[in-house]
């Protein structure tokens, strides 16, 4: 006998957005991922930054995290071989002339999370004491921010697609996408397959594999984003260090093992590629973080990049297409889509099995109507 042709659900996309949505959605009927690289999480998944925070995003976001905790601090049982959730902190810095930056930051976030702090400049400097003391006026800091093990997360989610009788199919590249009566003919380079319904979780690839099921596409941006691994200043412990960030968001630097990831948190437009970072950016980087610390960055372990993809209200789509039947969008996360993913997932199969949100999603103000691709469609 072959392998099975016929699902219930075809995925596009073993992001950890469309290795999520499989995972719920395998609760429901038989699924199969399909990924066009060698193996799962291969583009920005693997690249992120792994933060988890209830408080430095957008309302929908902070909902859509707090909705993930539970899942990620106490997963199902056999979900999981390590713990995914570890904690971190989370520090946001500003100059004096950032002052009111970091006012407007403080006021929001303290609405949302009573553990948010107003740090002074010493407390700052005990918590990164690496920091350029020189015009600096303190800081906003998330202690229950947790830095998240990705690839555990991912591969939970792997896990429990297969228990559940589910499949997830590597080097498929979908290259041709037809409906009609029967529901959806999906064509790879290897196979054709059947299923009444398409995930479109293609990350940066969204509105590429839309046009090719013959739907519009959405707007979506896929935006660079450079990192850096460099060595930390031997005479700090860094491993107890939390996230440092600008607060305007002009760079952050965590650490990572015994060193340190930096980041420039630049946004440059892209098309979908296997990106790349650019060697102004690296430059950059490098210019921003010693601008704003003590540090002296003489060795980069390596350099590389992630694409975070968003349309340009910046609400993730996750819906039915509005004319083309049975072709399901789950994209635009736009950087979030790590620490979200528990939620995501289980809005993605509720509204694909067309299933009520979780009461508990709603009563965090989670509002499906509000990330639909209707208002794309129709603007």
């Amino acid at each position: 006998m072959g392998p099975q042709t016929s699902f219930d659900f075809i995925v596009v996309g073993a992001g950890m957005a469309g290795v999520s949505a499989g995972y719920f959605l395998s609760q429901h009927g038989r699924v199969l991922v399909l990924e066009m690289e060698s193996h799962a999480g291969y583009h920005t998944s693997g690249r992120s930054a792994a933060l988890f925070t209830e408080a430095f995003a957008s309302p929908l976001f902070c909902a859509l995290s707090t909705g993930s905790k539970k899942f990620l601090m106490t997963p199902p049982d056999r979900f999981a071989q390590d713990k995914i959730m570890t904690p971190r902190g989370a520090v946001l810095v500003g100059r004096a002339d950032q002052q009111a930056s970091l006012d407007e930051l403080y006021e929001k976030t303290s609405q949302i999370s009573p553990t948010i702090e107003f740090l002074t400049l010493d407390r700052v400097l005990d918590l990164v004491p690496v920091l350029n003391s020189e015009g600096l006026a303190g800081g906003v800091f998330d202690q229950d921010a947790m830095a998240i093990n990705v690839n555990e997360l991912l591969q939970g989610f792997i896990r429990g697609i297969r228990q559940n009788g589910g499949e997830l199919r590597p080097d498929e590249e979908v290259l041709g996408l037809s409906i009609s009566g029967n529901g959806w003919t999906v064509t790879t380079g290897k196979q054709t397959y059947q299923t009444e319904i398409v995930v479109n979780a293609a990350g940066a690839w969204s509105d590429v594999l839309a046009e090719r099921a013959g739907a519009a596409p959405l707007g979506l941006v896929p935006q660079r984003r450079t990192a850096i691994l460099f060595d930390a200043p031997e005479e700090f412990n860094v491993r107890e260090w939390p996230i440092c960030m600008d607060v305007d968001e002009q760079y952050y630097f965590k650490p990572e093992g015994g060193a340190l990831m930096g980041c420039l948190m630049d946004q440059t437009p892209m098309s979908p590629c296997d990106v790349q970072p650019d060697e102004m950016d690296i430059a950059m980087t490098v210019d921003r973080i010693q601008n704003a610390t003590t540090m002296n960055i003489r060795r980069i372990v390596k350099s590389w990049a992630g694409l975070r993809t968003s349309v340009e209200d910046q609400v993730p789509v996750v819906g039915f297409d509005q004319t083309v039947p049975g072709f399901f969008w789950l994209a635009g996360q736009g950087g979030f889509g790590i620490q979200t993913a528990p939620a995501m997932g289980q809005v993605a199969a509720a509204l694909a099995t067309r299933s009520a949100l979780p009461a508990e999603f709603e009563d965090l103000g989670i509002d499906a109507l509000a990330m639909s691709p209707k208002r794309l469609q129709n603007s």
